[in-house]
This record gives C-alpha cells, sequence and structure tokens, in this order.
C-alpha cells in the first residue's frame, strides 16, 4: 500500500494537474466554417473513431473506460458522442447524463454568477475585498515568491473583486505552492479540493477548513505570494469568492447557486454534493501510474457522496456532459436559455470578455496572447471569443462567444495530460470541419 501512495502522489504532482489550462478551444480559424457546415458531431469519423480507439471493445479494452465528447451548434442542442462505460469495473455505459468530477471547470461557474451580482449592482468589479471580507484589509505578501514566511511586506494595493476573478490576487494555491507557504496552507486546511479517500502524503495531509467562512478566515492570515494585480498566478481566488457570494447574498453558496443558476437553467445533475440515489450515474476517478489506471474514487465509495467540508467555488462540482452544456449554451445565448433570461447580458458578455490588470505578467501556464475573464481562459487574435476552462480529472469546456459553439470532451483521469488525449480531440475534431468543408487538412 505504501508503494501506491508514492506512485499516486507522483502521479497528482500539482504541476501536471495544471497543464490543461489552455485546453479549452478547438482553433478559431476553422469555427465560421464549422457555423456552415452544421452538422451533427456523430457525423464525424475522426471523432468517433478516435473516442472508439481509447475505450476500446469488450474483447479489447482501450486505454480509458469511458469517454464523452460534445459539440453545440448556434441555438440547437448538443450533439454527443458517448463510448464506453462508466469505470472498468461498472458496466453501465457512459452518456451525456454520467456524472463526472469537473473540478476546475467549477471555476467558470463561480466566475459568471459573482459577475451576475456585479450586474445587479450587488457587487462591483473593482471594489476591495474587504468591503466585503474585512479580514483582507491589510495583507501581508513575500518577499520572495514561496520563499520565507517572515521577510514579508505590507501589498501595496488591496485585493478587488477583479483580482479573485482572474487569479492575480497574489493569494497562493496548495497544488502551486513549494516550502513552507505551502506548508502553511495544508496546515490551516486550504485545501485545493478533494481527490480521494486514500491518504497521499503532501497532497491530503489535513482536513479541509470545516466551513467557508472559517477557510476565508484562515487564508486571510496567510500572506500573498505576489502584489496584487502584477502576476497571473493560478490561486484560492474563486473558492474565495464563494464566501463572497455567501456575504452578499446572505445565502448559503451551494444553495445560492442551485436556486439563481442550476434550478433556472435546467441543470438538474450539478452538485457538490451526489444524491445517493444518483450514484448509480457516477463514473469512477483513476490516476495514471505509468500506463496503467488505478481507481481512486468509485461510485460505491466516493468522496463526493458525503457533505464537503465546504463547497469549493473553484473545484468542488460533479456534472453531467448535458449539464454542463447547458451551462455553455447559455453563455453562448447571452443569458438566456429555453426562452427565458437567466442572467443578465452584462454579466455573460463582462465576464467572458478579459478582465486582467493592465501590465500583469502572464504565467507560462496560459497560451502566449491569453486574456483571462471570470474563471476561464480568455482567446485573443485567431481565437477571439473563446473562452473556457479545464478540469484537473481531464474535463474541458469552452464556447465561442462570436459564434454561439459549445464543444466539450469528458474523461475521469489524473493528472489530465497522461496520455495526450485532450491535444488529441482537438486535431480529430479540427481535421473533421476540414473535412466537413471540402479543404485538406
Amino acid at each position: 500500500m505504501t508503494a501506491v501512495r508514492e506512485r499516486l502522489q507522483a502521479a497528482l504532482d500539482r504541476r501536471m494537474l495544471l497543464r490543461m489550462a489552455g485546453a479549452a478551444g478547438i482553433g478559431a480559424a476553422l469555427l465560421p466554417g464549422l457555423v456552415r457546415a452544421a452538422t451533427q458531431l456523430e457525423s464525424l469519423p475522426r471523432v468517433r473513431a478516435l473516442l472508439e480507439r481509447w475505450t476500446g471493445t469488450a474483447e479489447k479494452p482501450g486505454v480509458f473506460p469511458g469517454l464523452v465528447a460534445s459539440l453545440g451548434m448556434p441555438g440547437r442542442e448538443a450533439e454527443f458522442v458517448a463510448r464506453g462505460a462508466q469505470g472498468f469495473t461498472d458496466g453501465t455505459p457512459v452518456s451525456a447524463q454520467s456524472l463526472f468530477r469537473i473540478y476546475s471547470m467549477t471555476k467558470p461557474i463561480t466566475g459568471i454568477m459573482a459577475m451576475q451580482l456585479i450586474a445587479e449592482g450587488r457587487l462591483s468589479l473593482d471594489q476591495p475585498l474587504a468591503d466585503v471580507l474585512p479580514r483582507f484589509a491589510a495583507m501581508q505578501v513575500q518577499d520572495r515568491y514561496d520563499g520565507s514566511l517572515s521577510a514579508l511586506h505590507a501589498a501595496p494595493r488591496a485585493i478587488t473583486m477583479r483580482h479573485l476573478l482572474t487569479h492575480t490576487s497574489g493569494l497562493g494555491y496548495s497544488i502551486i505552492q513549494t516550502g513552507p507557504i505551502r506548508d502553511l496552507l495544508q496546515a490551516k486546511g486550504l485545501a485545493a479540493g478533494q481527490v480521494t479517500r486514500l491518504q497521499v502524503p503532501g497532497f491530503t495531509d489535513a482536513a479541509p477548513a470545516p466551513s467557508l467562512a472559517l477557510f476565508a478566515d484562515r487564508l486571510a492570515d496567510v500572506p500573498l505570494v505576489y502584489d496584487p494585480a502584477t502576476h497571473w498566478s493560478y490561486s484560492l481566488g474563486l473558492d474565495l469568492m464563494g464566501r463572497v457570494i455567501e456575504v452578499v447574498t446572505g445565502r448559503p453558496f451551494d444553495i445560492y447557486l442551485r436556486e439563481a443558476l442550476f434550478e433556472p437553467a435546467g441543470m438538474t445533475s450539478t452538485f457538490f454534493q451526489v444524491p445517493a440515489a444518483e450514484r448509480a450515474r457516477l463514473t469512477t476517478n483513476y490516476a495514471a501510474l505509468g500506463e496503467v489506471l488505478v481507481p481512486i474514487d468509485e461510485p460505491g465509495n466516493s468522496l463526493f457522496l458525503d457533505k464537503p467540508a465546504f463547497p469549493f467555488g473553484g473545484s468542488g462540482l460533479v456534472s453531467s456532459p448535458r449539464d454542463y452544456d447547458r451551462f455553455l449554451r447559455l453563455l453562448a445565448q447571452r443569458g438566456v436559455l429555453d426562452g427565458k433570461r437567466v442572467l443578465a447580458e452584462s454579466a455573460v458578455m463582462t465576464g467572458t470578455g478579459d478582465l486582467l490588470p493592465p501590465l500583469v505578467r502572464l504565467s507560462a501556464m496560459l497560451p502566449p496572447g491569453s486574456g483571462f475573464g471570470a474563471g476561464g481562459r480568455v482567446g485573443k487574435g485567431a481565437e477571439a471569443g473563446i473562452f473556457g476552462w479545464s478540469g484537473a480529472a481531464a474535463t474541458v469546456g469552452m464556447v465561442d462567444m462570436i459564434r454561439g459553439l459549445r464543444s466539450q470532451l469528458f474523461a475521469q483521469f489524473m493528472p489530465p495530460n497522461a496520455f495526450g488525449l485532450i491535444p488529441q480531440f482537438q486535431t480529430a475534431l479540427k481535421a473533421d470541419i476540414m473535412a466537413l468543408l471540402g479543404t485538406q487538412s
């Protein structure tokens, strides 16, 4: 068991969990033609063959038990391709209704709902965080990134709501930081999320803070790793935004999301805690140990069946491909779904645009020329209009705000770059689009 834990810890290396940051997008230069082609994804042979190759057959199992892909055309229901089963030992066919741990694809949901509060006048984009959470009024910053906890200076400016939404607040993240500040985040229960019941040294060392309120209070006592508004650095900002939303609305964060978004948008399969009655739809999550997938969270004993310590606004949701496509379609249609306005148009259009502070230094984690909106990457240049993000268990979703398209791929393994699946999916989709247009790939 010790050897398995050591190998699992290596597989869950924090940097490897984050290398899917630029995955949201299918190549904007091809998208106008895709609109003209207006075909069903099931007719795209390369995408279908890719999923079949990776999932295999009953006689010859593939690398993954099951995969789901989708493509949504403007104003239309998405078309889904699903191949395989929900787990290697679960014969239930995977489908658009299967439940997947979407991890950081939670961030755009939290971010857009913060933008809705801004549209309603209950928050403002450049409002100091301390207006809502006073303990963040006088933050200290490390003199050297991931350095000493005693060599600190006063933050030269206030953290704002914009900074939380765009990972420019200077807050740390236990899956990114190293050294004493990472140890401090772990010791205070400032977890990046939940993964497995297995005890993995260095990853699940301490229990999470027991509430969002305590999470926020404890985070206020941790030094920042950068001065606010100077660097894009993946952070706990969207988790902290969950607490901001609680205070501003007077509602528990998870209940507010359900009442203000999930129910009005018909997202009936999106949960922080999977109901026992829905257990049969939950997929198995795996860790990639070399070329072998080892189950780390199975439906029968999943960590996501328990009530979480608090609703993680940065990583906590389980959702279905069908549900997440409804969220993307809501964005593509500027806040209207099924003829009903769910979100303010300004919340959607501002939140899916570039919100980065001026002159901020980007991380190598983002592709060159990227912008960043309310919890998701924003494309620029040839990728103008693209907004989306990915999850640590190999899920990715994007929307093209100019052309109204949505694209998704859902798997369940960590780290998400272990097999090169998502880049292969993007390549296959692009090639099929070129074929549909009668041009050469």
